[in-house]
């Protein structure tokens, strides 16, 4: 008998044949056929669709991947695309344990749209979550079916199934001269080690993961710029420093090296450095502002503070964006209303605009106007149509 060759038996004498074959992308594929006819027609098949670029049926055997494998792919690209991430006590992002206990072991194709809708809706109510913190588990797990995807480990993306919640992003919350006088009364008796970054936050609006990643080298004092080489959307943004931020660098440069980073760790907040980098300000600044009676107040509202200051200083909103460092004008006008000086100047030109229509230029305006172009028209003769 003639040797057909991409055909096998895996064990001789079985009757059961095997066929091997390159797919459209070169790769050497095998598979049960069953009896040798059978086989003869599958490889045919097979190689016929290799020529013509098909992509193989969908009951090919292929290794099974798991969500697990996903979230490992959403963890390595987070934390090599973006800066200043919240990580968990695995190391990863804040987000993948919850997601690995939740579906981790499930097959990454057998999770469905509804499925994940209910898991995520009853984590939420057990945490107490805000729309915000369930649209962000959603997102990581949505980013980590796209690489699947994109990895050609998995052929649909069931997250995008799941409805976003909407997010109330309209509120600001900004520090006024009345409680800022309470806030540095507690600082400056219970904390006075972290004064300068209290100033220096409420002085530049850097967000709090450029504030506490930020190192010496990227600190112009003479130039009275701090450059964040990679920001929140990726970019390398610019930061001025007027005097009081300026003054409070100098404060924090007096206690180091002028190396490595600026916001070093206080021990009992009197001053004594530890000698290592702190990551967040929440030891120390949540105690300060309840001693203080600030009430419903974090970190990021001094991002808010700052850019409310400006805008109620007659900033152009324009100006404000780029000095918050906001990928697009609409976030900056969440702080419109708070200059409505400038909203009432605008409007007052429509008073300018009914004075004006009112003098005698040589013109008719209004209604007196478009009454003599309509008798005009009338009193016209008509032409003859030849």
């Amino acid at each position: 008998m003639r040797k057909e060759r991409g055909l096998f038996e895996k064990v001789k004498g079985s009757g059961i044949w095997w066929i091997r074959y390159a797919d459209a992308n070169g790769k050497e594929r095998r598979e049960k056929a069953g009896t040798k006819g059978m086989a003869i027609r599958l490889h045919q098949k097979r190689k016929t669709e290799a020529l013509q670029g098909k992509k193989l049926p969908e009951t090919i055997r292929r290794k099974q991947v798991f969500v697990s494998d996903l979230l490992d792919l959403a963890a390595d690209h987070v934390r090599s695309h973006y800066q200043g991430l919240r990580l968990g006590a695995d190391g990863k992002d804040y987000r993948y344990s919850g997601l690995k206990a939740l579906f981790g072991g499930r097959p990454a194709d057998a999770v469905t749209g509804p499925e994940i809708e209910r898991a995520l809706s009853k984590l939420a109510e057990q945490r107490k979550w805000k729309p915000a913190s369930f649209n962000r588990y959603k997102a990581f797990l949505w980013l980590a079916y796209r690489l699947g995807t994109e990895d050609d480990k998995v052929t649909v993306n069931p997250v995008r199934l799941v409805h976003r919640r909407r997010e109330d992003n309209g509120r600001v919350r900004w520090l006024s001269a009345e409680e800022e006088a309470k806030l540095r009364a507690v600082i400056e008796a219970d904390y006075p080690a972290q004064m300068p970054a209290f100033d220096l936050a409420l002085h530049t609006g850097m967000r709090m993961s450029e504030q506490y990643s930020l190192h010496w080298n990227c600190v112009d004092l003479e130039r009275r710029q701090i450059t964040i080489p990679r920001s929140k959307h990726g970019g390398i943004r610019y930061i001025p420093l007027d005097n009081t931020a300026r003054s409070a660098l100098l404060v924090l440069r007096s206690r180091g090296e002028g190396t490595g980073p600026v916001m070093l760790r206080g021990q009992s907040g009197h001053g004594h450095l530890a000698g290592h980098a702190l990551t967040t300000p929440k030891e120390w600044f949540m105690a300060a502002c309840h001693k203080a009676g600030v009430i419903d107040f974090t970190w990021h509202c001094l991002r808010q503070s700052f850019a409310s200051r400006l805008v109620m200083a007659g900033v152009s909103l324009r100006k404000v964006q780029e000095l918050m460092g906001h990928q697009t004008i609409a976030m900056t006008c969440r702080y419109a209303h708070l200059s409505p000086q400038h909203q009432l100047d605008a409007v007052l030109l429509l008073d300018g605009w009914r004075k004006k229509s009112r003098k005698g230029t040589g013109t008719r305006t209004g209604t007196a106007a478009l009454k003599a172009i309509s008798n005009r028209s009338v009193d016209r003769p008509q032409m003859a149509v030849q």
